[in-house]
């Protein structure tokens, strides 16, 4: 039954030799896994092998690699900074101001001691009253400029005592307590304005009185009358009086040499007294009263006005701005037409002589804050001015200025873009008195040529200090000029 059949003999396949070579082994997926990861190993402990320290290693070699490393970076730093100076991205902005006050003076007594034998007192007396101590006359004095009473008093009888009208202006100009000094300063405002207190109703009907019953009197008659204070004065004040109190005060008279207009930071002193807000009232309301009393002559005023212009300059009185803008407008009113411009001339003349060339010359002018026609001529002879300061006398007038302006190489490197922006912001204010929107002038025709120089010639992307603000404003007053004509 072993032996093969006979179709099995006819196979080929049956009788074919047997292969020699053996079978390979299967391959588990174990098997693969395991390769995997130990080929993975094997990566990992050659890439170890590089990061290990080689033999002979000296740290004094990375040491010497990282201060080379700092050097360059420093150095590229620097250049950095360099450049950025050189392109000027950010304007150097110097700060404007003038000291107006250094240390102050030990403040004077009264010259004249109060008593109790004047006359005032002497009412009390009169009244039944009780004889008052020499000593208690200050006193009494005090209590009754606080409580209201002198002013009441001086207003019922009319008339102000030549001593007691000095020692409530002393109390005002030197007193150490606040409250004392302000209603002293308030006294004085009182009696000197007392005029405006006036009802206009009353003395338009005095005048109708008077033209129907009086046909000789004058309508001016009844209002110079209504112009006189409502209480006599012997003792006003005076221009020495103001003066001697703004030396005690330490008042800094500038020079031509410009030292004192310097804002030095490390320099000590007491600043401006508690008392110049009550000076600024005073002269303020004595400059008022020119109808009345002329208090200060032409050439007193005219330094008085030229130390209201040096306290704007002063940042420790910013605060009185208001107390300032009211004392300038009554000292510019105080001169008459006639005596108006010679004097506005002299007043800019001597300020530009003495203000730095520099962000002060700005601030100066436009401190001028008015819009009356005295206060625009005003601000208009100080950029005149100014601007004949800084061409070193060599202009006169608008027009020159204008001239030698537009010479100037807006392309040029050396051109100074500070003093440009300076001269464009004067010119502007120097133009205030002019009608270019009525009248076509020389002038304009020049300042509209300028502008247009300006903003084509300076680029946008031009970093030089200060072109930028020049280009910014020449662009302001030109499309100002242009809607205006327009219009």
């Amino acid at each position: 039954m072993e032996e093969p059949l006979d179709f099995e003999n006819e196979d080929l396949l049956f009788h074919a030799p047997r292969l020699t070579s053996k079978r390979k082994k299967v391959i588990g997926l174990d098997d693969l896994l395991s390769d995997f990861y130990g080929d993975k190993n094997k990566s990992v402990l050659k890439s170890s092998k590089h990061l290990k320290a080689p033999k002979g290693y000296d740290s004094d070699e990375d040491d010497k690699r990282v201060r080379q490393n700092e050097t360059y970076l420093q150095k590229f730093v620097e250049d950095c900074e360099k450049q950025v100076k050189e392109i000027g991205s950010e304007d150097e902005v110097s700060n404007w101001g003038r000291r107006a006050f250094g240390i102050q003076k030990a403040f004077p007594p009264l010259e004249k001691p109060l008593t109790a034998n004047s006359d005032f007192f002497e009412c009390f007396s009169n009244a039944g009253l009780a004889s008052i101590p020499h000593s208690n006359v200050e006193e009494l004095l005090q209590g009754l400029l606080t409580n209201g009473w002198l002013s009441h008093l001086v207003t019922t009888t009319g008339s102000l005592e030549d001593s007691i009208a000095s020692w409530t202006f002393h109390t005002m100009l030197y007193s150490s307590e606040e409250d004392l000094h302000v209603l002293a300063c308030d006294f004085w405002c009182s009696i000197l304005l007392s005029k405006n207190e006036g009802s206009s109703n009353l003395i338009e009907f005095c005048v109708n009185i008077c033209q129907a019953d009086l046909p000789g009197m004058q309508e001016s008659d009844i209002l110079s009358v209504a112009d006189q204070p409502l209480a006599k004065l012997g003792w006003i004040p005076s221009y020495s009086v103001l003066k001697d109190a703004l030396s005690n005060y330490g008042y800094l008279w500038p020079t031509f040499d410009g030292i004192a207009c310097e804002v030095r930071q490390d320099y000590v002193c007491e600043g401006p007294p508690l008392n110049i807000c009550s000076w600024i009232r005073a002269l303020s309301a004595c400059c008022q009263i020119r109808s009345m009393y002329q208090i200060f002559s032409i050439s007193e005023m005219e330094e008085l006005l030229e130390v209201i212009i040096w306290f704007y300059l002063d940042r420790h009185l910013l605060g009185l701005a208001l107390e300032l803008n009211g004392c300038f407008r009554s000292a510019v009113h105080y001169f008459v037409d006639a005596e108006w411009e010679n004097s506005c001339a002299k007043v800019a003349a001597s300020i530009a002589q003495r203000v730095p060339k520099d962000l002060n010359c700005l601030r100066v002018v436009e401190c001028v804050t008015g819009t009356d026609s005295r206060s625009k001529y005003f601000r208009s002879q100080l950029a005149l001015h100014l601007l004949m300061v800084c061409f070193d006398n060599k202009v006169k007038n608008a027009e020159e200025i204008l001239k030698l302006l537009a010479l100037v190489n807006l392309k040029g490197n050396s051109c100074d873009f500070f003093k440009l922006y300076v001269y464009l912001n004067l010119m502007e204010n120097l133009l205030l008195v002019y009608h270019p929107f009525q009248e076509k002038s020389k002038i304009i025709d020049l300042w509209h040529k300028f502008l247009r120089n300006c903003t084509a010639q300076i680029t946008c992307t031009d970093w030089r200090s200060y072109a930028s603000k020049v280009r910014n404003k020449a662009s302001y007053l030109l499309q100002n000029m242009t809607l205006k004509i327009s219009s």
